[in-house]
């Protein structure tokens, strides 16, 4: 009776162990490190997608144009890092488009009834150039 009592235990104890193990291998991982200096730090991921596929699009570049690359995995990229001057670049135009639609476009001060109107973007200038040709 007693060997009966060590077996049960010791299938119990392998079954938790498993049963932990297996929990504790499925966590999450922790959600990306997220460096936002000019875009709402709320942002979903899929409206930043969206907002970086625009980029992307006004200026003919991908992702590491702006993104260094991961000092720890070469095949990827660090987003949240500040390494590349193009990022920094990229935040000035940001906030000197919302300015300029501010203050000329009526861009998040619409009259009543009156969709805001955005006037200038990337591809304003850029159209699918990184640099844009100035005259």
């Amino acid at each position: 009776m007693l060997k009966l009592h060590r077996r049960k235990l010791i299938i119990s104890t392998a079954l938790l162990a498993v049963i932990i193990f297996s929990v504790a291998a499925t966590a999450p991982d922790k959600p990306p490190k997220r460096n936002l200096k000019v875009l709402p730090k709320n942002i979903s991921h899929d409206d930043l997608s969206k907002v970086m596929d625009n980029f992307k699009a006004a200026l003919g570049v991908r992702c590491d144009f702006c993104h260094a690359k991961s000092a720890t995995d070469a095949n990827k990229l660090d987003f949240a890092s500040d390494a590349k001057e193009e990022k920094e670049t990229a935040r000035h135009m940001m906030k000197m488009t919302a300015k300029i639609n501010k203050k000329y476009f009526n861009f998040n001060k619409p009259e009543a009834g009156q969709e805001p109107m955005l006037a200038v973007t990337c591809v304003t200038c850029h159209r699918g150039n990184p640099h844009p040709e100035s005259k």
